[in-house]
């Protein structure tokens, strides 16, 4: 490793001073350059690429003072040349479409994802409690289920249906499937939607998000009592398994990803505000990115896959698999966690 005793020649006190006050911010910079220098930046955990930005302004902000105090030339040098090496990698050629899906796959998301497990377990709670009291409050008043659950949304499904026609709503599949299409991109987008919501209004301390996951938990767990209250609690868990555990999956996620941003602001630790909400705000825009296409997959399974699956086993089956990927999927290197 080419360290800083190649520019240190001339000792000056104060260029001695200067350097002893900085210099591990400066090697743990040069450590960061020479891993991407002769690797690649996937070599980086997410802590180290987190640090890069910080650690380069740090540079440049002593290479201005080394410059005005007429310090050490060869420091002068040795700052000059760390920080082109550090600007050439943030800001220098960025890589190509191909290449930054393969990192984001194979390593970025998942690092993402692990970077906010705390937000997400609780997230997770949150859901299951909502899920818990609309559930119970709707099986012991009727009126309950109105104020959870959108008329539109329910679509009919609510107390005043028949065991029949609730019957119909999970078995009775349209033979003619030709507009599973179209019924898929409407349930990605609106799955979508209340995704991006739960995670844009983390900005706001988090508070909001909170509002989104519970509204969506209670009126969950009021729509499946209507169908319990008509001995169809296994049929509508089959229902919903298919591709729910994709999708509230995505949507714990996304207010994890919300609240994560709200923790930046408000508990910085060692870094400013400022700071904090850029790294928080970076990781939660990973997790997001992949959010997105978990939606895609949950409205796929929703417009084909319970469609064209009736079978309760089948539905079981496919669910528990997708709940199992997922898990395996994210957290297989939890030793990474940042």
């Amino acid at each position: 490793m080419r360290g800083l005793a190649g520019y240190t020649a001339t000792p000056l006190a104060r260029s001695d001073r200067f350097r002893s006050e900085r210099e591990a911010d400066w090697w743990r910079l040069q450590t960061i350059i020479e891993t991407v220098e002769s690797n690649s930046a996937s070599d980086l955990d997410d802590e180290e690429l987190l640090r890069l930005p910080i650690l380069y302004r740090s540079a440049l902000s002593a290479l201005s003072v080394a410059r005005e105090t007429a310090l050490d030339a060869n420091l002068i040098a040795y700052l000059e040349n760390l920080c082109q090496r550090a600007y050439l990698i943030l800001y220098g050629a960025r890589s190509p479409l191909g290449t930054w899906l393969k990192d984001f796959f194979r390593r970025g998301w998942t690092v993402a994802v692990r970077g906010i497990w705390l937000e997400t377990m609780m997230v997770a709670g949150l859901f299951l409690a909502g899920a818990l009291a609309g559930y119970l409050l709707a099986s012991g008043d009727d009126s309950w289920f109105y104020a959870f659950m959108d008329a539109g949304m329910a679509a009919g499904r609510d107390p005043t249906a028949t065991t029949e026609a609730l019957r119909a709503t999970l078995y009775g599949g349209d033979s003619d499937d030709s507009g599973l299409e179209i019924f898929a991109m409407s349930l990605f987008t609106h799955n979508s939607r209340v995704s991006i919501l739960a995670f844009a209004l983390g900005f706001a301390l988090g508070l909001p998000s909170i509002l989104v996951i519970l509204s969506n938990a209670t009126g969950l767990g009021a729509f499946v009592s209507v169908f319990v209250a008509k001995g169809l609690g296994v049929g509508v868990g089959g229902w919903l398994a298919i591709h729910g555990t994709t999708e509230i999956f995505g949507i714990i996620l996304s207010g994890a990803a919300g609240l994560h941003c709200a923790r930046g602001v408000v508990f910085p630790g060692d870094l400013t505000r400022l700071e904090s909400a850029a790294r928080n705000g970076r990781r939660a825009a990973m997790v997001m990115v992949g959010v997105i296409v978990m939606m895609l997959v949950a409205g796929l399974l929703e417009g084909f896959g319970r469609q064209l699956i009736e079978n309760d086993y089948g539905r079981y089956g496919i669910g528990a698999a997708m709940l199992l990927f997922w898990l395996g999927y994210f957290y297989r290197r939890v030793g990474n966690t940042a």
